[in-house]
């Protein structure tokens, strides 16, 4: 389309016939050849009416843009060409603005690209509703439910790549302005037969490739698994490789859909053992053995894979072993134990795996819905989606029991479709006042009746036969079908008593065929009653409940053995009536929007319609049964509006401008226009056509008229052309005359103003000259009388400075000749001075050498015995008095904190050196106690017990060591406001502080007053001072906290107790250690018990019923160093901290 072309309606451009309902003629071919020439130029869908058709193109095509989005947002169903985004928006508008319920249905065979349009839908209506992070993190859950259930519900089939091997109903809930709130998934029949075995050139779901291909090498020994696809037996080699499908980023996705929907990684981890599990299960292989009895037992070959699997899963293998080998049947009072032969085990192994692997997908549903679950509780709008298995027909007598319950959810939904749509062509037909004719159509409720009769329908018949003693096979059950049902029109059978099918060779003896309203199905009677019985073992049961791994322990509740009910299951065919049936009272409260998905070839290639196939899809799709349905009263209606604005250029009354109402506008127009009555009707509000020949003959005309109309807007616009350029040349040759006289007067005027300024400057020259040489003459003047009175008086004042010169000089002479003098006589006096003294100093050697002989000579005898010792003895006192008398002047000061201590001097005094040392700070740190009160070694006291319990644990420590503990940070007793509270506790307040209670549902903060007493802690509303919480110290078991600089913490209450049942408190406070300190004093004091401090950046807080995971993670604030918290889904609360 061209970039300035607007498109108004559908019939613009149209190639081919966008709505089949204008088709003509109807039939078969002319409705193939009408797809086929639209898929040939792009065109992928298909309006019947309101339904649309989509042919699967195998490629990518650019009409899923944002700029396409926009183009559909809040446009008419029928103003532009046929898209799902037409439908989506169609029904999204309907329920924002019409308050109506809405379900989008999607149907086709698998390849048909049912998936991708589901996908569409969801990915539309997220682009168009609001904005927000709240809304964005609820759209991104709901789009992010998507691949998670793609890994574990789809495989690769012969006919699809990425096949839905389940049903999908997803329901979206809106609040009322159009933004979604959240949504509920259900599921519907999971092929889970398989698990065990694949067709050939099919694939297992996709999760076993995946989890082999992505996940690392560690995870992988965590898992017991290895790479190589070759070594499990469950998985199919001859398609393990996918061309275009990488499992291993697949993976990745799959890892990152679960963290964003909400799960856990313990849950991460436990979905994951359980995969490898199931995959293992496949390799127990079974040998025979005979008993002493002579009858056959079975075991185990190689118990390696048993013991993996034990240990994955928790169970005893011994008990698991036991139950592969044995069946308990228990009847009233009495068990029976039976050994099981070799291929009683593998059924019962292939039945453990079916089982293990099919309730852990109905796990994951109902896991994905407690997260995307709405969180209010107000009324919500809705939106459900269904993605289910199409018709199914196989070649060679392939339909088995899942084809039998596959088709008739489809009879269902034919059915229902069928009602609706004539329900709402009455209901247009009545709102506009047009009379209703009744409508002959296929109703296939004599079908639906075959299979559903409660009495003699075929599913009460095949549970009948479970359920009967005796021997049960599926040839009895095809023999009580041919008894029961022989004479049912749409049933045949070769066995029956209707004579009419015994010589028909096209049915084997053990098939019956059943004549559905998309064509005759024959059915496989083969593998009926075990599928629909889908028995799981008692002892396979309660060894699954025995597992000490919590996952699997909760997908067999029926293994408990306090819980045994001998009441048989439900069976499968009766588990999926029910929901079928639950699901059709669903659809039918709400207004219905149709896609069907059609597969152009079964190669999976672009650019190839095979018409015999699509022919087969269009035949069992009812495709033709619809357009005759939206045939059968008026092919086309439009709203006076448009109609009028499309069409009136037909006639001269109505254009250009028609100034009336604009259904008298269309009445005058086709009265103009001669169409016949019998053709058309009017409405309240809309026009209503018969024939599409008449829509036709009306385009043939406007397209005529805009031909006509646009020769005569082109002479027109030559005309005005002409005129246009000749206005411009007149007014261009106006404008260059002015132009040229302004510019030659400018030229003259600029000549004579040049001529003035040069005699201005010659004379104001010549005064400036003049003026200029007077005032050089008397500056000349001035300067000259300045030089000679400078002369004059620097002749004066050089002969004062000589004057003072010779005075000084003079005055010089005297005071050195003195100076001189002076020095002689004291340098005389000097050396005198210095010969006496030295005369004294001689004589004063000479009587000390004298005395020192005497004494010598007098204690002579002495010295020789004991003169050593004396004089050791004597030394090291000197020595040892010496050190004492410097200690005394170089002692540090009193303060306990002053590491510094003199240096020792001599070695020999290491040991007295280093006691002196302790003595001195024990000395002083006595001291230094007995200055303090009794507050204040109760602060010491608090102060040592936090750094015992914080010190090197809690990054928030260091900065609270200088902050002393004031405990009453809130003055209750005077301040009047708490009052209330203070009348309230009759206790001794040990701490009160204001703090932060955050809350579960958004991870909001609300201010609350903490108070510690002796024996409760309370919690109080800061403005009115009510009460809100009283714990008492018993009740309190732990509290938590993590080791980063952040004030959260979470005060854990005993379970069962009456203060435990609205969930812990998770708290924030600035005073963080001091409240944890004295909190852990005051417990410790009265119950004689420790209390236990968890330091974790991850733990878990109970609210009312519910386990939150509170995690702390390192991330920048916006507003500045504060941590936030912030609610991530329902069990993970996130706090950033700086």
């Amino acid at each position: 389309m061209a970039k300035m072309e607007v498109k108004t309606s559908l019939l613009d451009d149209m190639i081919g016939v966008g709505d089949m309902v204008l088709l003509e003629p109807l039939n078969e071919d002319s409705f193939i050849d009408n797809l086929k020439k639209r898929f040939d130029h792009n065109e992928v869908y298909t309006y019947i009416g309101s339904v649309v058709i989509s042919i699967n193109p195998y490629r990518s095509l650019p009409i899923y843009t944002p700029e396409k989005v926009e183009e559909y947002r809040n446009r008419n169903f029928y103003e532009l060409s046929p898209h799902i985004f037409a439908l989506s928006d169609e029904a999204y508008r309907s329920l924002r603005d019409q308050d109506k319920d809405q379900c989008i249905l999607i149907t086709g065979e698998s390849g048909a690209g049912k998936t991708e349009a589901s996908k569409l839908v969801m990915s539309y209506v997220a682009a168009v509703c609001g904005k927000g992070a709240e809304v964005n993190q609820v759209k991104e859950q709901l789009l992010q439910s998507n691949p998670v259930l793609e890994a574990f519900g789809n495989a690769k089939t012969v006919r699809n790549d990425n096949s839905s091997r389940f049903g999908k109903y997803m329901d979206i809930e809106f609040d009322f302005k159009g933004d979604p709130l959240g949504g509920v998934i259900s599921n519907y029949l999971l092929e889970k037969s398989r698990v065990v075995k694949q067709p050939r050139g099919e694939r297992n779901f996709h999760i076993f490739y995946q989890i082999l291909s992505g996940a690392s090498e560690e995870f992988l020994c965590k898992l017991k698994l290895e790479r190589d696809f070759s070594r499990y037996n469950y998985l199919g080699l001859d398609s393990a490789r996918v061309n275009g499908v990488d499992d291993a980023s697949n993976f990745r996705t799959v890892r990152n859909a679960m963290q964003i929907v909400g799960f856990m990684d313990h849950e991460t981890q436990s979905v994951f053992e359980v995969v490898a599990a199931v995959l293992k299960l496949g390799n127990i292989e079974f040998k025979p053995e005979s008993r002493a009895n002579g009858l056959d037992e079975s075991k185990i070959k190689d118990k390696n894979e048993l013991k993996e699997i034990c240990e994955l899963t928790g169970i005893d293998q011994s008990v698991l072993e036991r139950a592969f080998s044995f069946r308990t049947v228990e009847a009233k009072q009495e068990k029976v134990s039976t050994t099981l032969n070799v291929a009683q085990a593998y059924y019962a192994r292939d039945a453990l795996a079916k089982n293990l692997y099919s309730r852990l997908f109905s796990w994951l549903v109902t896991r994905i819905n407690e997260s995307i679950k709405a969180q209010t509780k107000v009324r919500k709008k809705v939106m459900g989606v269904l993605d289910i298995y199409g018709f199914e027909i196989f070649e060679n007598a392939d339909n088995s029991f899942e084809q039998f319950i596959i088709n008739y959810c489809n009879e269902k939904l034919q059915q229902i479709f069928i009602e609706l749509t004539l329900k709402e062509e009455q209901e247009e037909y009545i709102r506009e006042g047009i009379e209703w004719t009744h409508i002959e159509y296929f109703n296939n409720a004599i079908i639906c009746d075959l299979i559903e009769n409660n009495q003699t329908g075929i599913l009460a018949m095949l549970d009948e036969e479970c359920l009967r003693p005796g021997t049960v096979t599926d040839d009895t059950f095809l023999e009580k079908l041919n008894q029961v049902c022989a004479t049912h029109q749409h049933f045949e059978s070769r066995m029956s008593k209707c004579s009419r099918f015994l010589n028909d060779t096209s049915l084997p003896h053990s098939c019956f065929r059943i004549q559905h309203y998309a064509g005759k199905v024959m059915y496989q009677v083969e593998g009926f009653v075990d599928k629909n019985n889908d028995l799981l073992y008692r002892d396979l049961s309660q060894a699954m409940w025995k597992a000490n791994h919590s996952l699997i322990k909760a997908l067999f509740p029926e293994g408990n053995p306090a819980k045994i009910n001998l009441k048989r299951p439900p069976t499968a065919g009766s588990q999926f009536k029910a929901s079928v049936a639950t699901l059709m009272k669903n659809l039918q409260t709400k207004n219905p929007n149709y896609i069907r998905c059609i597969k152009p070839n079964d190669k999976k290639a672009a650019h190839i319609f095979n018409e015999a196939l699509v022919c087969h899809q269009i035949r069992y799709l009812g495709l033709l049964e619809n357009v005759r349905v939206r045939r059968a009263g008026y092919a086309f209606r439009q709203p006076y509006e448009p109609c009028l604005e499309r069409y009136k250029m037909l006639c001269k009354q109505t254009w250009p401008h028609w100034r009336g109402p604009a259904r008298a506008g269309v009445e005058v127009l086709f009265n103009e226009l001669g169409i016949p009555e019998e053709e058309f009707s009017f409405g309240r509000s809309k026009i209503f056509i018969r024939n599409p020949r008449t829509l036709f003959k009306l385009e043939d005309l406007r397209k005529q008229r805009l031909e006509d109309l646009a020769t005569l807007i082109g002479k027109i616009y030559r005309g005005w052309k002409c005129r246009t350029r000749f206005l411009l040349m007149k007014k261009c040759q106006i404008v260059i005359a002015s132009w040229y006289r302004r510019y030659s007067q400018q030229k003259k005027y600029q000549k004579i103003k040049s001529s003035a300024i040069t005699v201005q400057s010659y004379i104001r020259g010549w005064k400036a000259r003049k003026l200029l040489r007077e005032l050089k003459h008397l500056k000349r003047c001035n300067e000259a009388a300045t030089v000679i009175a400078a002369y004059w008086h620097g002749t004066q004042a050089r002969r004062e400075l000589r004057r003072l010169k010779d005075e000084a000089r003079n005055k010089h002479a005297i005071a050195v000749i003195w100076a001189f003098w002076l020095g002689y006589k004291a340098r005389r006096e000097l050396k005198r001075l210095k010969e006496e003294a030295r005369r004294k100093h001689a004589v004063a050697v000479i009587w000390a050498f004298w005395l020192g002989l005497k004494v010598r000579r007098e204690y002579r005898k002495f010295f020789r015995a004991n003169a050593g010792r004396k004089i050791y003895e004597f030394t090291l006192q000197r020595l040892m008095q010496k050190y004492f008398l410097e200690m005394k002047n170089k002692m540090p000061s009193l303060s306990p904190i002053d590491k510094n201590w003199p240096a020792r001097p001599y070695l020999f005094l290491d040991s007295t050196h280093k006691e002196l040392k302790r003595i001195f700070h024990l000395w002083r740190c006595k001291k230094y106690r007995d200055q303090f009160t009794d507050q204040q070694k109760l602060i010491y006291e608090e102060k040592l017990e936090a750094s015992e319990l914080f010190k090197d644990k809690k990054a928030l420590y260091p900065a609270s060591v200088g902050q002393p503990f004031q405990g009453a940070y809130l003055e209750i007793s005077e301040n009047p406001k708490y009052k209330k509270l203070k009348d309230a506790v009759d206790e001794k307040i040990i701490i009160a502080e204001v703090v932060n209670k955050i809350n579960r549902a958004n991870g909001k903060a609300a201010s609350r007053i903490f108070l510690l007493t002796k024996n409760n802690v309370l919690l109080a509303d800061q403005k009115s001072g009510t009460i809100k919480s009283e714990v008492p110290l018993g009740d309190v078991t732990k509290v938590s906290m993590s080791s980063q600089n952040d004030g959260f913490f979470a005060v854990h209450l005993k379970e069962g107790s009456e203060a435990a049942s609205k969930g812990d408190f998770l708290l924030s406070s600035d005073h963080l250690i001091e409240m944890a300190t004295k909190l852990y004093r005051t417990t410790l004091s009265q119950t004689k018990q420790k209390l236990n401090i968890e330091i974790s950046d991850e733990f878990l807080v109970q609210f009312k019923q519910d386990k939150v995971c509170v995690k702390f993670i390192q991330g920048s604030q916006k507003n500045g160093n504060i941590p936030t918290c912030k609610r991530k889904n329902n069990r993970l609360l996130e706090v950033a901290v700086p």
